[in-house]
């Protein structure tokens, strides 16, 4: 672990105005730690989506700050959210959004026409365990083999962040557990910094840190002493 990538302080966002304004953020303080896995555990409509949403840049907070290294993105315009987006994060989100009349090696190579040294999509695809699937259509493939090249499509940039959004919530926990696998994997070979968001308590275990949320903001905060292989978990 090293000084956090990414700093949250005071951070809100409201949605509406008036009596049927809505705070989905209100008020969070968050850190997301070099090289660290994150959970951010809490029930829908807890507020860790948008949470998510403004730490990757697809959404501005209403108001506090958020910053990623010594840079404050609240302050960004559009353009330069895209870059920060395009050029630092990852993002999986729970439904695969593959291009279903390409094989996985071809989505993969999609992101290399957004960055200078794209990883070669054998390699990522490799280090999720799909390096004998490479030339399969998404209609080929089972769904936590789509998960995980949606996975190898986020990390072929290289970022230094990857955002996960629910990426199990459309598995069966056979098929989960070879998703967060590929998570872990990504960790320990890249060093990049992983925060997933979740509803499901089990996955918690996974992480170095958990971060409750409850109407939209922090409940609870704690670190795992060790962190269970997602082949370990209680599913």
């Amino acid at each position: 672990m090293g000084a956090p990538v990414l700093t949250a302080r005071g951070l809100e966002k409201v949605y509406g105005e008036g009596a049927t304004a809505v705070r989905a953020l209100d008020g969070v303080d968050f850190d997301l730690e070099r090289g660290e896995i994150l959970v951010l555990l809490g029930p829908s409509g807890s507020g860790k989506s948008t949470l998510l949403n403004v730490l990757g840049g697809l959404d501005a907070p209403t108001g506090g700050t958020v910053r990623y290294l010594d840079h404050d993105l609240s302050r960004d315009d559009d353009d330069a959210l895209t870059r920060y987006r395009r050029e630092h994060v990852g993002f999986v989100f729970q439904f695969y959004n593959l291009v279903p009349s390409l094989t996985a090696r071809e989505n993969v190579a999609l992101v290399g026409d957004l960055v200078d040294k794209p990883m070669p999509p054998e390699e990522a695809l490799g280090m999720v365990g799909l390096g004998g699937r490479l030339d399969h259509f998404p209609s080929q493939m089972s769904g936590g083999e789509q998960q995980r090249v949606a996975i190898a499509r986020a990390i072929a940039k290289r970022p230094d962040l990857l955002l996960c959004d629910e990426p199990t919530g459309a598995l069966d926990a056979k098929t989960g557990r070879l998703v967060l696998e590929a998570l872990v994997e990504v960790n320990r070979r890249l060093g990049t910094s992983v925060a997933v968001i979740t509803h499901n308590a089990v996955i918690a275990d996974m992480g170095d840190r958990v971060v409750q949320m409850k109407d939209g903001r922090i409940a609870e905060t704690r670190h795992n002493a060790r962190r269970r292989p997602p082949a370990e978990l209680d599913w």
